[in-house]
Order: C-alpha cells, then sequence, then structure tokens
C-alpha cells in the first residue's frame, strides 16, 4: 500500500520504507552492519539493493531513464556519471537538506564537494574520497643515499634515474601506462605542471604548454625510468604488482589501493613501503583529492524527507569516523584531525592525505557526460610518450580532437 498518494511524498505522509541502491564496497558492509541502530532509532525501514559496478551503472540506466520511483538513494561515481546524471536531471537538488541542523555541511573537504556539486547546487554527499600519494620502497631509498622521498618532481625524476643505473632489475618508477587507466593517475601531474583537461572557458587545454610538458614529464619517466620492456596497458593491478613485487622504487596510486603493498599476505615488500605528498612541480603539489563515490537522492523519488534521513546519518560524523576507522577513507575534515580517525592508517600515509586535502583538485579526469570517450582521447599523449614519440605533437593531435569532443558534446 502506497503512503505517498497525497502530493509528492514529503507532506508527513511519505513511506516509511526507504530504498537505497548502494554499490559492492567495504562502506556498504560496515552501512549493512550499522543499520539496525538507525532503523531503531529513526522508525524506517531501510530496503538495500547491492550491486557491482556495472549492474549498478545498467540499473540506473534503465530506471532513471523512465523516471522510476522506486529508488530513494543511489550511491554514485561523482566523476564517471555525476555530469549526465546531473545533467538529466536524475539527481535531486540538496540545497535545503545540507543546511541541516549539526549535521555540518561545512566538514566536508572542498575538493570532494566541487565534484559532488552542479551548477552551484549540492546534488550529492561525498562518502568515500582518493587522493593520490607517492608509494616508495625506504630499503632502496637508504641504500642509493636518499635520506628522504622526493619533495619534487625534478627530485623524483633523479632518484629514480639513480636507482634504475644501480640496478637494471628494478625500475625507479612504476605508475598506470593504459591509454584510459592512467589519466587519472597522470591528472595529478598535469595539475602540478599548471595544467588541466579544460581551461576556465570550456576549451580543451591538454595542447597547452603546461600540458605539453606533463604529457613529456610522464610518459619519459616511465620510458628512461620504468620497468624494461614496459607494457602500454596496465591499470592499477598491473602496476602494484610491479611494485609489490619489489620491482619498483617508487609508484604514484590512489592512497585507497595502499592495503595492497602494506599486506604482507599481498606484497613482498611490505616491511619497506613509505608514503609520501605528491611531489611538486612548477605549480607546486597538486594531487586529486576527489569522491570515489557519493550519495545522492533520486529526483523521482517521492520519499525524498526519508531519504535525506538516511543520508544524514550515513555521512554524519559518528558514521564517517566508523568508516575510516575500518579503513574508508572519508571526506570530513573533523574525522581525519581525530586521532582515531586516522588511527588504522599508516602515520606517513596520513600525512601525505593531509597535503593532499590541502591543496587538492576536486577531478581527476575530464568532467564531462561521455567520460569514457574523452579518457581515450586526452590518455592517448601518455601513450604516444612512453613508446618515445613526440609528446607535444601527440598533444597536439589530441587537444584538437578534444575540442571537437567538447563542441559535440555542447551541441
Amino acid at each position: 500500500m502506497s503512503l505517498s498518494a497525497c502530493g509528492g511524498g514529503d507532506d508527513g505522509a511519505s513511506s516509511k520504507t526507504v530504498r537505497v541502491t548502494l554499490a559492492n564496497h567495504v562502506w556498504t558492509e560496515n552501512i549493512k552492519a550499522a543499520l539496525p541502530a538507525f532503523e531503531k532509532q529513526s522508525g524506517l525501514k531501510v530496503e538495500i539493493t547491492q550491486l557491482g559496478e556495472d549492474q549498478l551503472s545498467d540499473q540506473y540506466n534503465v530506471k532513471l531513464n523512465a523516471g522510476s520511483s522506486d529508488i530513494d538513494v543511489m550511491m554514485y561515481r561523482p566523476l564517471q556519471e555525476g555530469k549526465l546524471f546531473a545533467k538529466n536531471k536524475y539527481l535531486a537538488d540538496l540545497t535545503d537538506q545540507v543546511k541541516a541542523q549539526g549535521w555540518d555541511f561545512s566538514d566536508f573537504q572542498a575538493g570532494p564537494v566541487e565534484a559532488t556539486t552542479y551548477e552551484g547546487k549540492p546534488v550529492g554527499v561525498p562518502i568515500i574520497t582518493e587522493q593520490e600519494v607517492l608509494y616508495y620502497r625506504k630499503d632502496l631509498l637508504e641504500k642509493a643515499g636518499l635520506s628522504a622521498p622526493p619533495k619534487t618532481l625534478d627530485e623524483l625524476k633523479t632518484a629514480a634515474a639513480k636507482i634504475k643505473a644501480a640496478d637494471p632489475s628494478v625500475a625507479g618508477f612504476v605508475a598506470r601506462t593504459g591509454k584510459s587507466a592512467a589519466v587519472t593517475q597522470f591528472s595529478s601531474f598535469l595539475y602540478s605542471f599548471g595544467g588541466d583537461f579544460v581551461d576556465g572557458g570550456g576549451k580543451s587545454a591538454v595542447g597547452s604548454e603546461a600540458a605539453k610538458q606533463a604529457y613529456a614529464y610522464y610518459g619519459g619517466l616511465i620510458k628512461d625510468s620504468g620497468p624494461a620492456n614496459v607494457s602500454t596497458d596496465m591499470g592499477w593491478p598491473e602496476a602494484m604488482a610491479i611494485f609489490t613485487q619489489g620491482k619498483a622504487a617508487f609508484y604514484t596510486e590512489a592512497n585507497s589501493l595502499y592495503k595492497n603493498a602494506t599486506d604482507p599476505a599481498k606484497s613482498k615488500v611490505s616491511d619497506d613501503v613509505g608514503f609520501a605528498p605528491f611531489p611538486a612541480g612548477p605549480a607546486g603539489s597538486k594531487p586529486y583529492n576527489i569522491p570515489s563515490w557519493a550519495l545522492g537522492v533520486n529526483a523521482s523519488s517521492e520519499n525524498t524527507a526519508n531519504a535525506w534521513k538516511f543520508i544524514e546519518w550515513a555521512t554524519g560524523k559518528e558514521q564517517t569516523l566508523a568508516q575510516q576507522k575500518s579503513g574508508v577513507p572519508g571526506a570530513r575534515t573533523s574525522v581525519w584531525a581525530n586521532p582515531e580517525g586516522s588511527s588504522t592508517f599508516p602515520k606517513d600515509l596520513v600525512e601525505a592525505i593531509a597535503a593532499s586535502t590541502k591543496d587538492g583538485v576536486g577531478h581527476d579526469r575530464p568532467l564531462v557526460v561521455k567520460v569514457a570517450e574523452a579518457r581515450e582521447i586526452v590518455g592517448q599523449p601518455i601513450v604516444d610518450a612512453i613508446t618515445g614519440k613526440d609528446a607535444a605533437a601527440a598533444a597536439g593531435t589530441a587537444n584538437t580532437a578534444f575540442q571537437k569532443f567538447l563542441d559535440d558534446e555542447a551541441k
């Protein structure tokens, strides 16, 4: 029986059942375990649909497109489908909700909030964050006579070359190399050189001088100091495997994957792994600081008041702290400032994250509707630079293609 027939569901007659669609993730398992307490306290019943990423996308495509009201709360990827969802008006405007007393929207980090905002309005709440940091081998640095990890990209280049020269069987540096997969991790290099994918006027910026230098640097570092016969289709699992097998000194990657490097069951070098802030380029250290996942309210839901009650609880300080203690990095500044909130993370990783959140950029790929297609275009110069082709020429070609893409998308 529907309890929301009287004009839209937020008039006090909305359903006491909140239908929540979540991705397979540790965050989701933690929320499910905590749900009984929320249901008891709120008097609401939460029905969870849990799906893998591909199935989640498929379900959203079908249901949101049809204007279905049988999803109230949805877990989504702000940088992968956020613009598409917001542009198609699938996500409810949460401007009034985020003013909830005691919940404290101002506590959320700027980068993740930027990524869950559309045309100046909040349409989501970040729940899981990622920053790019430098993973490194303490023992190899010591052996090379280096007293500290590199603070700048110039120092990284020098240190990587020195380590590889001393033992060619160990790469000085490893990172993602696949055309699409590398884009997100390349982004921090691009920003630290002073560039971006799109300029302030909405035009392609991948042909700028800063972008050309960033492509040449990233590709050159892998070409000159990377693994021998390096493949150009590596995503994080392949790059991480090289690092955890003891075959690389430095590795730039998302902090969320750190346990792969520090868990003795997964890593041969677990005792020797250190973490440092992303090294500074000509424009400073500008790693991405993004929400990999957020919660939004389906704009077609007839139960938005209770949908918000669930989000308010799931993203509150108490739940965010509990999530972080289990290893899920959140977006609340106060939780990171609380020693309990970082107690399960390596100390040097916490320091690297703190540096990243201060100057972090809120996106790690072009903010467009057709993200996959854009990544293929802007990622091509990475592959070209790794294989020794002219990075500047490749960036110029990509710039023309990406501008056409942007023009087509704006039609």
